[in-house]
């Protein structure tokens, strides 16, 4: 993988969102990439873990051994990197740069662990932390899917619990959004945004 210089990350301001699994970040990304296709791009990340039925290599994750992301992380490519529920995740630098060469925006949708790693880089991007109402509605969205063992969803669980008390930290997030009400959330999203859209469609209108 080729290395990136900081000076080639020049393109719109990317996003990063962090938030528990179960608090809705991926249907508010999924309508925000429906509404703004042409705006946002989607940096996808890379993990050691298998890949669930109906994901894409290349689309969902680029899916790696543990001993090439290591490889990779060594030689400086990747901007954040983390482990969860012992399969590594991480975000290369070509990941980033590939979607700010459209000039589109780049979410990057990432764990607190990543938050901090990405805080000291110079990427600045814009950081939004999406979060259930409370504790016992994320355990009904994540029983709902029927997706996870009761491990796997203890598991998850105290992560949350975790995730959101560190992103109480003053200064860490741009925006915090409690999904409460779908459409007040993406609706807070947006306005949150807007500069940062507004902006980009100028530059694809004059370009």
């Amino acid at each position: 993988m080729r290395d990136v210089t900081t000076n080639a990350m020049a393109g719109p301001r990317p996003v990063v969102f962090s938030g528990p699994s179960g608090a809705g970040k991926s249907t508010m990304l999924k309508k925000l990439m429906k509404e703004y296709d042409s705006v946002f791009g989607f940096s996808v990340s890379h993990t050691t873990r298998n890949p669930r039925p109906g994901e894409v290599n290349g689309k969902d994750y680029h899916y790696v051994s543990r001993e090439v992301m290591l490889a990779d992380i060594a030689k400086g490519d990747f901007i954040e990197s983390a482990e969860f529920s012992g399969n590594m995740y991480g975000t290369s630098k070509a990941a980033v740069q590939a979607v700010q060469a459209k000039n589109l925006i780049c979410i990057l949708d990432i764990d607190m662990q990543g938050v901090r790693n990405i805080k000291r880089t110079d990427l600045e991007p814009i950081y939004v932390s999406i979060q259930p109402p409370s504790m016992a509605v994320l355990e009904k969205r994540l029983r709902d899917r029927k997706t996870e063992s009761e491990e796997s969803l203890q598991k998850r669980l105290n992560a949350a619990k975790v995730d959101i008390e560190l992103s109480k930290e003053p200064g860490l997030f741009d925006v915090i959004i409690i999904n409460d009400n779908l459409e007040d959330a993406y609706g807070q999203l947006k306005d949150a945004l807007l500069e940062e859209i507004n902006k980009v469609k100028k530059v694809n209108m004059s370009s």
